[in-house]
């Protein structure tokens, strides 16, 4: 069931212009409008890769549907968005909501972290299993994260956030290459040793049920991909078939030039021959559960 927002409380940075909003639930919602200037699909794509990263164990916001009244858009004049050279008002009906990963709590939400402060971050390993996924869905951006620490806590934790991009954004299409979708500090990637690193995530992936993938296609509302069942349907069919090449687009990137890997043994090669074994493995016990 969607959350009903109450109140706006301030626009967020970043392209689709989201808005920090209150919920009847009582809890703060990054909120993305269907008429955001990237494209509608991206609502879609949140919801959709959001729940693909919750089912394997993944840390990110919870996501779900906020209602925005038509009274509430006409009576705050900050919903609005910006085209340029023109404005206009917010769509009003069924949005996407992350919970903000600060919460009502005190507390420290940043984007980014000195060196010494990022390798004690809580769930480090993570990149890796987020590294995944974003292959899996071929995101066409780098990797966002925001660390959060709450009052009294010295260390950080990662949340994963904004995934509007993945299927290409709106064009809704996997296009893959190296260097997209991961993060733009080699920071993040330099203990991983081997594939045990990617671990649980990856199986996780390499696994997951179709019923879990169509279930999370099925709680996107039609209205924000135009309706089109047969895209959708289209979009889940390649993603599935998508689960045995992870491996590979991982190795991909390991050997690019950013050589994000400094510690996997035994090289390119070893990367290499132990992707293939993986890809094997993975297709096996993928076709199985299908």
């Amino acid at each position: 069931m969607a959350v009903l927002a109450v109140q706006q409380i301030r626009r967020m940075r970043g392209g689709a212009q989201g808005q920090l909003m209150l919920g009847a639930d009582g809890n703060i919602y990054v909120v993305k409008f269907q008429n955001n200037p990237q494209h509608t699909r991206v609502l879609a794509n949140e919801l959709l890769a959001s729940r693909l990263a919750a089912a394997a164990g993944l840390t990110t916001p919870d996501a779900g549907l906020v209602e925005v009244s038509s009274w509430l858009i006409e009576n705050t004049p900050e919903l609005q968005i910006d085209l340029g050279r023109s404005c206009e008002r917010c769509r009003a009906g069924l949005q996407f909501g992350s919970r903000f990963a600060g919460g009502l709590m005190p507390g420290q939400v940043v984007d980014y972290l000195p060196e010494e402060q990022l390798f004690e971050v809580k769930n480090l390993n993570e990149f890796a299993g987020i590294l995944a996924l974003d292959k899996w869905t071929a995101n066409a951006n780098g990797r966002q994260a925001v660390f959060v620490r709450r009052q009294r806590e010295r260390r950080y934790k990662a949340f994963f956030i904004d995934f509007g991009y993945c299927f290409h954004a709106g064009e809704w299409r996997f296009e893959d290459a190296p260097l997209r979708g991961v993060y733009y500090r080699n920071d993040v990637y330099q203990e991983i040793g081997g594939w045990e690193s990617f671990e649980p995530w990856l199986t996780r992936m390499e696994t997951m049920a179709a019923e879990t993938v169509w279930e999370a296609a099925n709680e996107v509302p039609p209205e924000w991909y135009g309706g089109d069942v047969g895209e959708m349907e289209a979009l889940v069919e390649k993603l599935l078939a998508r689960r045995s090449r992870i491996r590979e687009l991982i190795e991909d990137f390991g050997k690019s030039d950013r050589r994000p890997f400094p510690k996997w043994g035994g090289g390119e090669k070893e990367m290499e021959g132990e992707a293939r074994k993986g890809t094997r493995w993975g297709s096996t016990i993928a076709g199985r559960v299908n």
